[in-house]
């Protein structure tokens, strides 16, 4: 049976209908920004001396990506950055988080010469941000890993991959790192290795032995993370004084009922997202549940390893988009290993009917802003209130190239989406959470992996038949209005 709505409390069902969210409701020092990543939006994949990445091979293998497309041009970042710098400083963001492409810095990802080429791009991005008064927050990784390092190798399958990721780390701190003060490492860990090599959706593709191979990929992120940070501490941050930490995703779980098993299982549910990660981090390895469930499939760690992993992020970037009701279930009708080991079902509707919150151009993306002050809750309770960014959030619409440019424009639920989740996040503040920034994700549309042009994250419209031109959306101007303290509850949403 399912839950009923009323158990939650009137506060933790933040909705944009009952909450006020206003920019003197966080600290003044509170960062807000957009961000993207190299592969969704820079193009140029074989200008300025990048190498091949794996999402260049799986982009254009047949039947991967939804819609048939690649990112080869993407929305052309790499030729249009400063036209989107001045977008962000526009809209009023102080803050621009991107990720660097590993195969412009080496494009054969073993860390033997540098590309100046890459560098200058990224040099040129960084000054101009600069120039507007932005602060760039930089990701080393975000899923473009070089093609050479996975055919040679067999990429996060191979524990040498680790070292090859500390000097690459090493090289954008010895470049970038006098101008760029936060760092994290790897984006969303959690879905290489699933996506990656359990159900194959994501680049490489790989699903033939995800019983190993999905938690090998795993543990050799969380030690390339755990490397990388201890080249930041040892080598950079007395002299640049900046931090560095790594960036996880987490559906809420919110238990269906108030069984124990289903109780169990909304915790294991998280374990098994934020615990993969963040309990090696912080606890020296993974959660009992997973041990219990994968016992030799998971790695173990070394002394040495531990040792590495100890003192290993200054803060946690979180991507948090979406909640479920969770029961436990003795087999899960998911696909992928990972997924079938956590015995659970994730449930869409409380018991009367009622969705869990206004659905978004995406299956799995329902609007449920009370799920996101519940996972930061979760983590300052469990982790000691870490530090956190929210690093992304954001909801998609559905691309439709029929409809006037104005409809797309007007993108009144992502405005009721930001108001509900901020005002969750201020709340999470007041909680006593140490949350220290929000990034919208997107700034721009932009190719959206497997599913290609077809999804629109964006709080700007690119209008890919029309020679890629870029339109602020009502979701954009609300946030300019915001971020000067203007408006109301009702701006850009009726």
């Amino acid at each position: 049976m399912a839950k009923k709505k009323h158990v939650l409390k009137e506060d933790e069902e933040d909705g944009s209908n009952s909450k006020q969210v206003s920019r003197p409701d966080f600290p003044p020092d509170f960062v807000f920004g957009v961000a993207t990543s190299s592969y969704q939006i820079e193009g140029g994949c074989k200008e300025g001396g990048r190498g091949a990445s794996i999402w260049d091979v799986f982009a254009h293998t047949e039947g991967k990506i939804i819609d048939g497309s690649n990112a080869d041009v993407a929305v052309d970042h790499y030729h249009r950055y400063k036209e989107d710098i001045d977008l962000i400083s526009e809209l009023g963001f102080r803050a621009y988080r991107f990720s660097i492409s590993w195969p412009r810095i080496f494009p054969d990802g073993l860390g033997t010469k540098a590309n100046e080429e890459g560098i200058a791009f990224y040099n040129k991005v960084i000054d101009a941000l600069l120039e507007k008064g932005i602060k760039p927050y930089v990701t080393l990784h975000h899923w473009d890993l070089p093609l050479h390092l996975h055919d040679s190798m067999g990429g996060w399958l191979n524990k040498q991959i680790v070292e090859y990721f500390a000097i690459y780390a090493d090289t954008c701190f010895a470049h970038f790192g006098d101008r760029v003060e936060t760092w994290t490492t790897i984006n969303e860990p959690l879905h290489i290795a699933v996506g990656g090599y359990d159900t194959g959706t994501s680049a490489p593709g790989r699903s033939e032995n995800s019983s190993a191979e999905t938690y090998l990929a795993a543990h050799h992120m969380i030690l390339a993370h755990a490397a990388a940070v201890s080249v930041y501490h040892s080598k950079y941050k007395d002299k640049q004084g900046g931090q560095i930490g790594i960036v996880l995703d987490c559906e809420w779980a919110e238990a269906n009922s108030d069984k124990l098993e289903d109780k169990c299982a909304a915790v294991r549910r998280v374990e098994f997202q934020l615990g993969w990660f963040l309990h090696p981090l912080y606890f020296g390895d993974y959660p009992k549940s997973m041990r219990e469930r994968l016992r030799d499939q998971l790695p173990e760690f070394t002394e040495e390893d531990q040792e590495l992993l100890s003192s290993s992020m200054d803060f946690v970037g979180l991507n948090q988009y979406t909640s479920r009701l969770v029961s436990h279930a003795a087999e899960s009708a998911e696909e992928g290993h990972f997924h079938k080991a956590q015995q659970i079902e994730k449930i869409v509707e409380w018991e009367d009917g009622d969705m869990i919150g206004e659905k978004a151009a995406s299956d799995w993306l329902y609007v449920v802003p009370w799920g996101m002050r519940k996972v930061l809750n979760y983590i300052a309770d469990t982790y000691s209130n870490l530090p956190i960014y929210i690093t992304e959030n954001g909801m998609d619409d559905e691309e439709n190239d029929t409809a006037p440019l104005h409809e797309m424009l007007d993108d009144k639920l992502r405005v009721r989406f930001y108001k509900g989740y901020l005002a969750a996040v201020a709340q999470a503040i007041k909680d006593g959470v140490d949350v220290r920034g929000f990034f919208a994700w997107s700034l721009l549309d932009n190719f959206e992996w497997s599913h290609g042009y077809t999804k629109r994250f964006g709080l700007v419209y690119v209008d890919y038949k029309n020679g890629l031109t870029r339109h602020p959306k009502s979701s954009a101007i609300w946030f300019k209005q915001f971020l000067k303290g203007e408006g109301s509850n009702k701006d850009n949403e009726e």
